[in-house]
């Protein structure tokens, strides 16, 4: 059995390599679709391990392939960054003005990378391979989904799949982990309610979209407290609200924008139903009509929880039986690592950044976000043990 102090010894010795790949792909943050220059980064460093990989539109596609026969894990890292502007005192900043890891992608990469280096330097006697799906678009269209159309998860055929996220919540050195639902689902909400516009002097010559709308809204947030148990998550948000063009005059039209975010398939199903039957129900019963457009979004991300168990049990002999923050409800945020875990069996875990001590507490998707990069070795220890363990699955 590979020891605590043997694994996390080989991955600590990749510490100042690690450094190096991380800062070298934080001072070159792309958006979604964008990461060319990222693309070209991780190729010269996978030709400097000496693997194989495709190239499609963004993405990489890599491949530690196994001297001996078994099974194929995959380890996806997502590329894009966020448009937030980077403080100007930080060493390695950004060189993309207006661009920003802030959201950990580029110790996600590295991780992987790093990974990748050690099965590398072993592949001759390793049963199985490992690929790698260096994945766009994570925070703005859902590249996982595309990658998959496009055949990723196939030649060779992945039989599970791992993933991690960098938490600052987390304490350097330590994992968080959770069984079933992780991450939440998200839809899009577009809503329309017609009247008939009319003089504000006249309101029974008209219809009153904005009136109409106003119990539309009230009735849409009942929905979660009235038809979802108080046990599950769900929560519909309208961001928007558009009517009217003069305060003398009835409007013939509102339009609403929003989300639905849920962690269970059925639920989902039931808000989506409710809000349809509210939108087309309220406005005819009050003379006018009404439209919801609801469009899919990501999807929940539901672990497999033998993996998480496996996860667990890898952590606690490399890093400790304390090393664990068991998460307790799943985040509403979403995290399209949920297409990968619909197709394959695996699992997503938080990789604990956060120092305290340090003043390395600010949250994701901040322009104050960083990473105490001594979480690199830690996470690319939990790869390789999750993925060695996993290579001894039959699938």
């Amino acid at each position: 059995m590979m020891t605590k102090d043997s694994l996390l010894g080989e991955t600590w010795a990749m510490m100042d390599w690690l450094v190096d790949t991380r800062r070298s792909l934080h001072r070159i943050p792309e958006g979604g679709d964008e990461e060319y220059e990222t693309q070209r980064e991780l190729c010269r460093i996978l030709d400097g391990l000496g693997l194989p990989y495709e190239k499609r539109k963004t993405s990489v596609v890599a491949l530690v392939e196994g001297g001996k026969p078994g099974p194929v894990v995959g380890m996806r890292a997502d590329m894009d960054a966020l448009p937030v502007v980077e403080p100007e005192n930080r060493p390695n900043r950004s060189r993309h003005e207006g661009y920003m890891h802030a959201c950990g992608h580029d110790a996600h990469m590295t991780v992987a990378l790093g990974a990748a280096r050690y099965f590398a330097a072993r592949k001759q006697g390793l049963k199985g391979s490992v690929k790698l799906l260096f994945q766009p678009a994570e925070e703005t269209t859902g590249g996982a989904a595309d990658m998959i159309a496009a055949g990723c998860l196939e030649n060779p055929h992945v039989d599970y799949i791992i993933g991690c996220h960098v938490q600052p919540s987390v304490p350097v050195g330590m994992v968080e982990l959770k069984h079933g639902a992780f991450n939440g689902a998200s839809d899009v909400l577009r809503l329309v309610v017609k009247g008939k516009g009319g003089h504000a002097a006249y309101p029974d010559l008209g219809i009153d979209a904005i009136m109409i709308a106003a119990k539309v809204v009230d009735a849409l947030h009942a929905v979660v407290s009235r038809y979802v148990s108080p046990l599950s998550e769900a929560v519909i948000t309208l961001g928007t609200i558009n009517g009217g063009t003069r305060n003398n005059i009835i409007a013939d039209r509102v339009e609403m924008t929003g989300t639905i975010r849920t962690t269970d398939p059925a639920v989902r199903a039931v808000v989506g139903a409710r809000v349809r039957s509210i939108v087309s129900g309220i406005p005819e019963a009050l003379g006018g009509t009404g439209e919801a457009e609801i469009i899919p979004g990501y999807t929940a991300l539901i672990n497999h929880d033998w993996v998480v168990d496996l996860m667990a049990e890898k952590a606690r002999e490399i890093l400790g039986s304390d090393s664990i923050h068991w998460k307790e409800k799943p985040s509403l945020g979403v995290e399209d690592f949920s297409f990968f875990l619909q197709e394959r069996p695996g699992a997503f875990y938080h990789l604990g950044c956060g120092n305290p001590g340090r003043g390395i507490t600010a949250a994701l998707h901040s322009r104050d976000f960083d990473i105490d990069e001594a979480c690199l070795p830690v996470g690319v220890a939990m790869h390789v043990a999750t993925t060695l363990a996993l290579l001894g699955k039959k699938p």
